[in-house]
């Protein structure tokens, strides 16, 4: 990208995929990012959920992970920004095949942003397009100007991220200087509660749907209040279920890793799951949902799930996503995580 002598920040330009020259993936007090586990004979299979460090990629943050836990089959579900930290879920093993669910949680940031600038990637790392803007706001005219997003909305996301159009990231082509029209999307922000205004720094914390780009929410804001404004930092409190106080530093998670400690951190797939109802199912039943056959039962009340639900075998074993079809009354397994018996 032109212009790297008039950024905000010096960590150069956005590289939400790519790691090539990041010497943070090679840095650690645990002994080196680098260090490589033997490949397992058996995968682990589990949720980790890591505060991501800032100046990682998410997928950084994977390649370690791949690297310490001598497993290809690690994915993250829900990507952060490198200037971002906080809770970054991964998925190992079987648990990727629950990423989606994880994907679908609602989100909490807390989000410092600056008035009266802007940039063009939204964020601290991108080139300064507008500066001297107003920054002499009163709270009452920041709350006002909040309040406004509250609901649902539509929202363009930023140039430079991870989204793609037709198969290419839009921070390649935004970099290659390639013109791209971005349509609105539709996202839904629960709440934003100013936390601090000291002009021309307000922190505020933001609850939302999965999709929403706070850093949209920033240069919107700028542009509401006719100031300019970017995002200067954000963490992610929780996603889901998961909340940051739950999280282990990157730093830790090697060292687990390195001396075998690792499955102190590593959560049950069902994890992701739990906000669902459950059903427990007889010897017969289980073997029926296993095996990938349906079996009736009447649909569970309480939970989230819908026309989903979690089933488990009388000795507590976490069987299958299950997915009702009232016109039959049968629950036919949709994913499957149980083992056949031989």
């Amino acid at each position: 990208m032109p212009g790297n002598d008039n950024r905000v920040g010096q960590t150069g330009g956005r590289q939400e995929q790519e790691t090539e020259g990041r010497p943070c993936c090679r840095q650690s007090a645990s002994g080196g990012l680098a260090w490589v586990a033997p490949r397992r004979d058996v995968p682990l299979s589990g949720i980790l959920n890591v505060d991501k460090p800032a100046g990682m990629t998410s997928h950084d943050v994977v390649d370690a992970v791949r690297r310490w836990a001598g497993q290809r089959q690690v994915g993250h579900a829900g990507t952060l920004d490198p200037l971002a930290t906080g809770v970054l879920l991964l998925c190992l093993g079987q648990a990727t095949r629950v990423a989606e669910y994880l994907m679908a949680g609602r989100k909490r940031y807390r989000a410092t942003i600056v008035l009266g600038m802007a940039t063009d990637t939204c964020d601290a790392e991108g080139r300064v397009i507008y500066s001297g803007g107003r920054a002499d706001f009163d709270r009452e005219e920041i709350e006002t100007a909040l309040a406004s997003f509250v609901g649902p909305i539509e929202q363009v996301p930023p140039l430079y991220s991870a989204l793609k159009r037709n198969g290419q990231p839009l921070h390649r082509l935004a970099r290659r200087g390639e013109a791209v029209d971005l349509e609105p999307r539709p996202v839904e922000i629960d709440e934003i509660v100013l936390l601090d205004w000291t002009p021309p720094l307000l922190i505020c914390e933001v609850a939302c749907s999965p999709g929403t780009y706070i850093r949209s929410l920033a240069r919107d804001l700028g542009q509401r209040l006719g100031s300019g404004a970017y995002l200067a930092a954000l963490v992610r409190l929780c996603s889901g279920r998961f909340t940051l106080e739950g999280a282990i530093s990157l730093e830790r998670l090697g060292e687990a890793f390195r001396y075998g400690q690792e499955r102190d951190y590593l959560l049950p797939v069902d994890e992701a799951l739990l906000d669902w109802p459950a059903m427990v199912l007889g010897a017969e039943e289980s073997r029926r949902i296993v095996q990938g056959r349906a079996v009736k039962a009447e649909p569970p009340l309480e939970g989230k799930g819908g026309a989903l639900c979690r089933a488990y075998s009388l000795d507590g074993d976490f069987l299958a996503v299950l997915t009702h079809h009232p016109e039959t009354g049968q629950w036919r397994p949709r994913k499957v995580f149980g083992r056949r018996e031989k």
